[in-house]
């Protein structure tokens, strides 16, 4: 959230700007100038905005000293004067915007997502600091997030063993990903990364698939074909949805990864397969085991190394970060300037469950960057109504749905608005002091809202 420093002399006025900002930005306040510098030394603030008028020290003093603080900080004049000279100076001086009082709530706020937009341009997509991106070898990925540091140090730990690993996750996690990470990370990077998608491949072609066949194996057998596990001798192959396998092919995956060996369909020649096995599944394979769809003794080879990846929605703070750099992917792939995607886009996207995951999220940013306008910000108009619960209905929290012929955009956000702060206050129990910080809103906003949209809790309601 973007954080802006109110510094003004008068309580009135520090007071009024607060309401007015505080439901969509992190504000703090000073009452003169060295106060501020005070706070700039100790924290960092994206904006000021920083009254002329000020004691000891007057804004334009201040604003020189900002700015040789952090030349990075924007800083937006108020002045209770319409004064051109002082003006020209602020702006000669680094000041990003000049605002008369009495200003206007939505010149104010007009202004200030000028800034926000323009930082958002700004803001480098190639992450290098080493806290957003990690790199395993030839393979880089992008996170935030604590639960993925854990996949992090668990990619560290087995790289370069020869155990096999199975990745468990929803689909759209990035389970491929993780494995190639494993495989650049490993002493078999030096060899290709093989990957097959059990699911993808004709029942019964697979055995062909994996193992190779002679020439007149089968029917339509003309040459002698190379298997996977025999291709990928040396290195390392990628199971994907392995949980489709047919029991008959389970037991000879078994064997395979029990003798090190294969024979090809049509051959009874054995075939050394050194080979590490990674494989992936989006299915509880305990719970296949169990009901004997899938051999028990087969999951533990399997599982000798467990890795499980989190949804994209428990991953905080990663949706921002990989629609950033899918940004500008796509506006790359495309040869298209798009400046960027505004705050309001990313708190849609931050709120939504992303059912689909990363791979959802990379196709809905390159749907937004190929519909998006060149030389334009993508914002809510680019939206698509899949993000509130699909085409024909508009999904609200876990029960309410509005269709979409009878609601437009509007009514779905007011809907939305009001399903999340119900959600919200019954998790706190309705206690609104808790609700409001939850919501990082004042606690006066809440008591508004929930009056607008008549929001009482049952014991309210029965008196």
């Amino acid at each position: 959230m973007t954080r802006i420093l109110v510094v003004d002399d008068e309580q009135g006025a520090r007071d009024s700007l607060e309401v007015l900002l505080e439901d969509h930005y992190e504000i703090e306040c000073a009452e003169d100038g060295l106060c501020a510098l005070s706070k700039l030394r100790q924290k960092n603030f994206d904006l000021v905005l920083l009254d002329i008028t000020l004691p000891k020290l007057n804004g334009i003093e201040i604003l020189k000293k900002i700015k040789e603080l952090n030349e990075g900080i924007d800083v937006i004049m108020v002045s209770g004067l319409d004064c051109a000279h002082e003006a020209t100076l602020s702006m000669k001086s680094g000041a990003f915007d000049y605002i008369t009082k009495p200003y206007e709530p939505e010149r104010i706020l007009k202004s200030i997502e000028r800034v926000v937009k323009k930082r958002f341009d700004e803001q480098p997509i190639s992450y290098s600091s080493g806290e957003t991106i990690f790199n395993f070898g030839s393979v880089a990925i992008i996170s935030q997030s604590p639960r993925m540091y854990e996949v992090f140090q668990a990619i560290n730990k087995v790289a370069c063993a020869s155990s096999n690993v199975l990745i468990t996750g929803e689909s759209g996690t990035g389970k491929e990903l993780i494995a190639r990470a494993i495989h650049a990370k490993s002493a078999r990077a030096g060899k290709p990364f093989v990957a097959i998608n059990c699911a993808a491949i004709p029942p019964e072609l697979m055995e062909s698939e994996l193992f190779g066949h002679e020439k007149g194996a089968f029917t339509g057998a003309h040459i002698r074909n190379i298997g996977k596990f025999e291709y990928a001798h040396g290195s390392s192959i990628f199971l994907d949805e392995i949980s489709s396998l047919r029991l008959e092919l389970q037991a000879k995956l078994l064997r395979v990864l029990q003798e090190r060996e294969f024979c090809r369909v049509g051959s009874h020649k054995t075939i050394n397969a050194d080979v590490r096995v990674i494989a992936a599944t989006n299915t509880r394979l305990e719970d296949m085991v169990k009901e004997g769809k899938f051999r028990g003794d087969l999951y533990f080879r399997l599982n000798v190394i467990p890795i499980n990846l989190p949804p994209l929605r428990d991953r905080k703070g990663d949706v921002s970060l990989l629609a950033r750099h899918f940004l500008k992917k796509f506006s790359q792939l495309s040869n298209k300037k798009i400046k960027g995607i505004t705050r309001g886009v990313l708190n849609v996207l931050e709120s939504y469950p992303f059912p689909g995951n990363v791979r959802e999220l990379e196709n809905i940013i390159e749907r937004m960057v190929v519909m998006g306008t060149e030389g334009e910000w993508i914002d809510e108009k680019d939206l698509s109504f899949d993000l509130l619960g699909g085409e024909d209905h508009i999904l609200v929290g876990d029960e309410t749905s509005i269709s979409s012929d009878k609601s437009g955009l509007i009514q779905a956000r007011q809907a939305f608005e009001r399903q999340y702060i119900l959600n919200a206050l019954e998790k706190c129990r309705w206690n609104q002091t808790d609700t409001a910080r939850l919501l990082k809103i004042h606690r006066n906003t809440l008591m508004q809202k929930m009056k607008v949209m008549n929001l009482r809790s049952q014991g309210e309601i029965q008196q």
